[in-house]
């Protein structure tokens, strides 16, 4: 059997892949964050990643012949993106490939983003075909128009935050309540406590819009004394609204295109919930993976011939 082995080094997660063109593992584990901080330094997390890739690699699982390697080189798939944790998965991926004398393809941690959802949701197609795609995560909330380009795909920022991402305003919420970072799971399950309901549609300009009003009235809840659960639905509501306002400004303008979501954003539940026409990512492919990659690694090197 033939596979393909590739690596995602974030800025949150290390992950490895495992693909065989139909079915794949992935390994990933989040990076340490101090209690009360709100992410790593750079330099931090590139160092995290170096450390803990060995024990990650012992634990995927090599059965077959690897016929290639891929890595996440960049954010995005444009001139000068760049962020130096992505290094470590690069060095990885690289060296592996010149010892076993196979090709090495670099994509996208966007790119991967997309593949890896696509594939989970059993919708594959969407890399062949033009449509709309949510980028949600801890640094990026980004609508895509997204258009197939060879093996992967060329994603075009026509929508998203202005100012705070989704994945900020989540974390910044769950530190306020005291809750562990990533905040994105223990805000979730803490928001279907909440007896009152309610949120706040964000300031808006076309398909794009601002997060920042909607930080500043859930530090207003919190003064006031309001109960957690219903600061945390208000912050996550919120966010789901400013998301279906702005797919549906793009819709006017593109067509009414599927529209895929992906990122750690988009395995919350009541985005979800409230969202019954998007295409989502199962949970695990939501976050930061190397799956996409592996995908994205085999598509290539199968084309080749």
């Amino acid at each position: 059997m033939s596979i393909v082995v590739a690596f995602d080094t974030s800025n949150y997660t290390t992950s490895c892949a495992v693909f065989d063109g139909e079915r794949g593992t992935n390994v990933g584990r989040l990076l340490d964050v101090r209690p009360g901080e709100l992410g790593l330094r750079q330099s931090d997390a590139l160092f995290s990643h170096v450390r803990r890739l060995p024990e990650l690699v012992d634990a995927l699982p090599f059965e077959g012949d690897i016929i290639a390697v891929g890595a996440s080189e960049t954010p995005r798939e444009v001139e000068g993106s760049y962020m130096p944790c992505f290094l470590a998965g690069v060095a990885q991926a690289r060296a592996l490939a010149h010892f076993l004398k196979v090709p090495y393809f670099g994509f996208s941690h966007q790119q991967g983003h997309i593949a890896a959802a696509a594939w989970s949701a059993g919708h594959m197609e969407l890399l062949e075909t033009p449509h709309l795609a949510w980028h949600l995560s801890g640094g990026t909330t980004e609508l895509l128009r997204v258009v197939p380009d060879g093996v992967a795909v060329r994603c075009e920022i026509v929508g998203g935050t202005r100012d705070v991402s989704a994945g900020q305003l989540i974390d910044r919420t769950g530190q306020l309540l005291g809750l562990p970072f990533p905040a994105g799971k223990a805000l979730d399950k803490l928001s279907g406590e909440a007896a009152e309901k309610s949120s706040y549609l964000p300031k808006k300009d076309g398909c794009f819009f601002s997060l920042s009003g909607v930080e500043h009235k859930m530090k207003e809840m919190r003064e006031r004394g309001e109960p957690d659960a219903e600061i945390a639905y208000f912050s996550l509501a919120s966010v789901v609204r400013a998301v279906h306002q702005a797919a549906g400004e793009a819709k006017k303008l593109y067509g009414d295109l599927p529209v895929l979501y992906s990122g750690g954003v988009a395995s919350n539940s009541l985005l979800r919930a409230l969202t019954p026409e998007g295409i989502f990512a199962a949970p695990q492919y939501s976050t930061d993976n190397a799956m996409g990659t592996a995908i994205l690694t085999w598509r290539a090197v199968t084309a080749r011939g």
